[in-house]
């Protein structure tokens, strides 16, 4: 590890300034990887957002469309977003990676359709009970696609871990989430390239924070032990 990283991995900590900043390092670090991975989601996406296009149609040939849309999104899109988590934590680690790697879901792809399902529903739950618990749900599951792609954990424990391991930064995920909405409108101003430059900067964040809160448990369960 050369000096510069160790003082980038230093600089890390669990707060919204120091995962922005350190999610743009990443982004520059690695660039063409992650804007190859970013351009390779955006294709595989091209035909859910099609066919999402066709809203105002009503004939039974859209309908079949929109439910292999929403098939489409569940067992193929939900999924390849785990694989592009697991490929950003990489990058924030500075641990080689392909990009072809998105793709190893697959070994591992019940798991991750049940831990995806179990989000979305979760979620969807809180916001037909109120919009407020489905923010509070968005928030608390948020490191779950890291924790089955990083620990291996199926989707109750992960579950459980995200709801733990986001306690005192729960506040800080959900400035960030909001915090990304004005990123994204920035790439949508600065036309279709922005919003990729927005996707991979969102991302790399996100996965330096849950970086920065997994080294702060690691380091408390070594000190616990210690004691």
């Amino acid at each position: 590890m050369t000096d510069n990283t160790l003082n980038s991995e230093l600089a890390l900590h669990p707060t919204i300034g120091s995962s922005y900043g350190f999610g743009w390092s990443t982004m520059s670090k690695y660039f063409l990887e992650l804007f190859l991975v970013t351009i390779v989601m955006g294709a595989i996406a091209i035909p859910m957002f099609l066919i999402n296009a066709l809203e105002n149609y009503h004939n039974p040939a859209v309908i079949l469309l929109k439910i292999f849309a929403m098939a489409y999104g569940i067992f193929i899109i939900g999924p390849l977003q785990f694989g592009v988590a697991r490929v950003f934590l990489k990058a924030v680690r500075r641990e080689p990676f392909q990009v072809k790697e998105i793709f190893d879901v697959f070994e591992n792809y019940l798991n991750i359709i049940l831990a995806n399902l179990l989000v979305v529903a979760i979620v969807i739950a809180g916001f037909f009970l109120l919009i407020i618990p489905g923010f509070i749900f968005v928030v608390k599951l948020a490191f779950v696609p890291y924790l089955v792609m990083d620990k291996g954990l199926d989707p109750v424990e992960a579950v459980k871990k995200s709801w733990n391991m986001t306690n005192g930064v729960s506040w800080t995920i959900f400035f960030m989430g909001f915090l990304s909405v004005f990123i994204y409108i920035g790439g949508i101003i600065c036309l279709l390239i922005g919003v990729i430059f927005a996707s991979m900067w969102v991302n790399s964040s996100f996965a330096a924070i849950y970086h920065a809160v997994d080294k702060e448990g690691e380091a408390g369960e070594v000190l616990a032990e210690g004691v």
